[in-house]
């Protein structure tokens, strides 16, 4: 303890390797407490899973160390960042990396200021030569700088009209690579200077491979039918997906726990896993019989009218903490696949939900909202 204070006698351990800086403490430890979405992520373009297309067009251009600027657009949990990180790594390396990539996530930063100050000047700066000894025959290291700006949707149009001008300027040593979910949302003269590359939603057995991969790696236990819930709670979102499955096997204890680790972690003592119910439990699903009250409820008795079971269904609902669009969303999957109502009156609920779904984005009250929407589609199949 004394030797800490000691300046000398600090850097005398450190030049001997006896002293362990909190930075080293802290990389030693990641591993074990690194999300798994971070820690599975795809390292290379290769590893990038179901985006054939995109990752082939790249390969190619990683081969002529010439990339234009890029747009990436699609669904969330598709890969978008995973693959111009994993680019960015194979055209740099580790030791280029940090000087050559600025990756901003423009949701936080969108204002006109950034793009004026922190992108700007990472565009000016001058390009640094990368390390000898060989680095340049493992990395290509071209000439240009890369500049990330994920969900570029969410800039201000002065944001991205300001852009436009920095993009030209710069373009000899700078390229730019926006990420965004609508490609709507950026404006024309954007779009236009980018190569646009659509990342589709993963199918199912891309997902479902990637998904048990990770869990014998991690050596997680899944009982049957526990990889189907996670795609279909994910709705397509890897990522989603990746970070239930995390969830779900610190919650059962299903991790082969580090050593010191098992004290903290609540094993479950059937070992049976990860089961449908845990995942559903963690994604926050409504439970079958839950929704079945409220479809009953719905469905109009043949004499008098449905409002006291209706507004009895959906208070208990709120009461259990449910939230509404989740309600929807489920509900919406259980009338639009009910085969016997017909497709007219299905024409018409649909158009109830759309409305709904508009209310709650706009911040309506989730009680009152699920209840018109209740009452509205018990009308509707009435005939009413």
């Amino acid at each position: 303890m004394s030797s800490f204070f000691d300046l000398k006698a600090r850097k005398a351990a450190a030049a001997n390797g006896t002293l362990s800086t909190s930075g080293e403490k802290q990389k030693e430890e990641n591993p074990r407490v690194q999300p798994w979405v971070e820690k599975y992520r795809p390292k290379t373009l290769s590893d990038v899973t179901a985006q054939d297309h995109t990752t082939a067009v790249l390969q190619r251009t990683l081969q002529a160390s010439n990339l234009p600027h890029m747009l990436f657009y699609g669904p969330p949990g598709t890969g978008k960042t995973s693959t111009i990180l994993a680019l960015a790594k194979e055209l740099y390396g580790p030791e280029m990396l940090r000087s050559r990539v600025l990756e901003l996530n423009a949701s936080d930063e969108r204002g006109i200021s950034i793009v004026r100050e922190k992108v700007k000047d990472f565009a000016r700066m001058q390009l640094t030569n990368p390390p000898g000894g060989g680095y340049r025959a493992r990395y290509p290291c071209p000439p240009f700088k890369i500049i990330i700006l994920d969900e570029a949707d969410s800039m201000t149009q002065d944001a991205q009209s300001a852009l436009r001008r920095t993009m030209e300027t710069y373009s000899k040593i700078t390229r730019f690579c926006l990420i965004c979910n609508y490609v709507t949302r950026i404006i024309d003269p954007l779009a236009s200077r980018c190569s646009k590359f659509r990342f589709k939603s993963l199918d199912t057995g891309n997902a479902r491979r990637r998904l048990e991969d990770i869990a014998a790696l991690e050596d997680v236990v899944l009982a049957e039918g526990a990889v189907d819930a996670l795609i279909r709670c994910s709705e397509g979102d890897l990522r989603k997906a990746i970070t239930y499955l995390q969830s779900a096997a610190r919650l059962v204890g299903a991790t082969a726990a580090a050593a010191g680790d098992a004290d903290e972690m609540e094993v479950d003592g059937e070992g049976e896993g990860i089961t449908v119910k845990i995942v559903e439990d963690i994604a926050g699903v409504i439970p079958d019989a839950t929704m079945q009250k409220l479809v009953k409820a719905i469905h109009p008795p043949k004499s008098g009218n449905a409002y006291e079971a209706v507004a009895a269904a959906v208070k208990e609902m709120v009461a259990d903490g449910w939230s509404a669009t989740k309600t929807m969303t489920q509900l919406y999957h259980i009338v639009v696949y009910d085969e016997m109502i017909p497709d007219i009156k299905k024409n018409r609920i649909v158009t109830v939900f759309s409305e709904m779904d508009k209310r709650l984005v706009d911040g309506a009250n989730e009680h009152l909202s699920m209840l018109d929407l209740s009452l509205r589609i018990s009308e509707i199949l009435a005939g009413r």
